[in-house]
């Protein structure tokens, strides 16, 4: 017959055989698209390094694009703008956007320390005391008595973490307490994009109204000396008729740029969390704003470590992820271990006593027979649920890649967009110039100016929007690319969004890696 084992030695591999099975998860590996190369471009065309000069003003210059180069921690400060600093430090402390992003965040972390104390025994403590009256028929006799009753107790349960349920649990909880960081670093990014857009909005609006104001007092003169010449006998009333439609049209042209600009400032006020009525009435220029000549460009394999909606995205994969090692772990049993100790007796006086004390241990095994495919349909559920945020991390990897595309491919464009502009401006001003003096000196006839006001006016209005939409998109670029969050005191280098490592093969666009979770 065999001996038993030593109790030191059998102690020692139920321990063993405990962290085996502790240290087992279900959980599988994670799944994440690769990180493109970074001589990978964002676009198909070749590589811009530098945009055109247009010249003239602060919107002029051209632009450099610094590959790989960090970007600013306050990346709107880059425009240099006093005015438009104030709004953003306004917003960022006043937004409501921002409140509910940080609520929800603490909510998270709330429910990650809920789920954290399964790791942790339960103790709890009852103290009962019961005064009762018995019958004494059941003994025979007439009557009855009182007894009094204390009981006292303290309870502990405990729940084995030995398939690796707890544990999944909680990094779920983890993984989308990451999720609500990442939303309020979004949120946070958001909400300074929309300032930035909106103010430069109003900004040109503004000036599309001092333009239109301009040229109106412009108008009125011609008008006058219209009027003159038509009473000196030089010309026909037709053209007084002309140039009355002509300053009128462009009157018509006041109510809704002053319209448009008060919708701007009305979203200004919302946005840092005021309201409509407490909108800044101050103007807000172009000329304040100064162009940035130096652009930082991320290499795209750092866009997707920077973006914080690519980084939610990711915790979300995690979060579903742990949900999958749930939903399989379901299928094994779960074991709650419970013990109690205390004291119960008729006297206070006697609640001390060795003889009062009680006790009891209680080990507990559950283990899942028949649910009616129950267990399958929850790991379907959870595979599938898996599937649909790996697809929408995709979606937004993509998107994000787009977003840059598209703003780099922009910027330079606007670049040339503006220098068109403004040579067509300046030979609208030159022209008008040559017809005024024409018009004054009876060379030429009214149709002449007219039709250099018209090409004058329309110059000087897209000159004005070609400025702003380079700021525009300079600034949707700068957005694109994340913010710059990670340089702001207290934050760390944006870590690695995981290991390539060659797991399961996609169809889709980007090539399928692993990263350990």
């Amino acid at each position: 017959m065999q001996k038993p084992l030593p109790r030191p030695i059998a102690a020692a591999l139920a321990t063993v055989l405990a962290g085996s099975l502790a240290a087992c998860s279900f959980e599988p590996p994670l799944r994440v698209p690769q990180a493109p190369l970074d001589k990978t471009p964002y676009t198909a065309a070749a590589r811009i390094k530098q945009t055109v000069a247009p010249g003239g003003g602060p919107a002029g210059q051209a632009q450099e694009m610094e590959y790989g180069k960090e970007l600013h921690e306050e990346w709107w400060k880059l425009f240099h703008a006093k005015a438009l600093d104030e709004l953003i430090a306004v917003g960022l402390k006043n937004s409501p956007t921002i409140a509910q992003a940080q609520a929800q965040l603490r909510e998270a972390q709330a429910t990650a320390k809920v789920n954290g104390s399964i790791f942790y025994p339960q103790i709890t403590g009852n103290l009962q005391a019961n005064r009762s009256k018995a019958s004494a028929a059941a003994f025979g006799r007439s009557g009855g008595f009182h007894y009094s009753l204390i009981t006292g107790s303290v309870g502990v349960t405990y729940y084995p973490d030995i398939f690796g349920v707890n544990r999944l649990v909680y990094r779920n909880s983890e993984a989308l307490v990451k999720y609500q960081q990442w939303e309020l670093e979004a949120a946070r990014l958001t909400l300074t994009g929309n300032i930035v857009t909106t103010a430069i909005d109003e900004a040109a609006t503004e000036g599309q109204l001092r333009a239109t104001v301009a040229i109106i007092a412009q108008e009125k003169k011609l008008l006058q000396l219209t009027e003159s010449q038509y009473r000196a006998g030089a010309i026909g009333y037709v053209s007084v008729v002309n140039q009355r439609s002509q300053l009128a049209t462009e009157m018509a042209t006041l109510p809704p740029l002053k319209q448009q600009l008060a919708i701007y400032r009305h979203e200004l006020a919302i946005l840092v969390g005021n309201f409509p009525a407490n909108a800044r009435r101050q103007s807000f220029t172009l000329e304040e704003l100064q162009l940035p000549e130096k652009l930082p460009i991320s290499l795209p394999s750092q866009l997707l470590k920077q973006r914080p909606d690519i980084r939610a995205a990711l915790a979300q994969m995690r979060a579903a992820n742990a949900m999958i090692g749930e939903a399989r772990a379901q299928f094994y049993p779960t074991v709650q271990l419970s013990a109690a100790f205390g004291a119960t007796a008729t006297h206070p006086g006697l609640f001390f006593n060795p003889v009062s004390s009680i006790w009891s241990l209680v080990g507990a095994l559950s283990q899942p027979i028949f649910e009616g495919g129950k267990l399958e349909a929850q790991k379907a559920e959870a595979h599938a649920a898996y599937d649909v945020v790996y697809a929408s991390y995709r979606n937004t990897v993509l998107s994000a890649f787009d977003q840059v595309a598209n703003a780099l491919r922009a910027v330079e464009h606007d670049a040339q967009t503006l220098a068109a502009q403004r040579e067509a401006f300046l030979a609208a001003t030159q022209a008008l110039q040559l017809a005024q003096a024409s018009y004054r000196a009876g060379a030429s006839d009214y149709l002449t100016l007219l039709t250099s006001e018209v090409q004058y006016d329309h110059a000087r209005i897209a000159e004005i929007k070609a400025e702003s939409q380079r700021y525009q998109d300079t600034a949707a670029l700068l957005v694109a690319l994340g913010g710059g969050w990670w340089n702001k005191p207290g934050h760390r280098a944006p870590p690695t969004a995981g290991v390539p490592q060659n797991s399961h093969s996609d169809a889709g666009t980007l090539p399928v890696t692993q990263a350990n979770p």
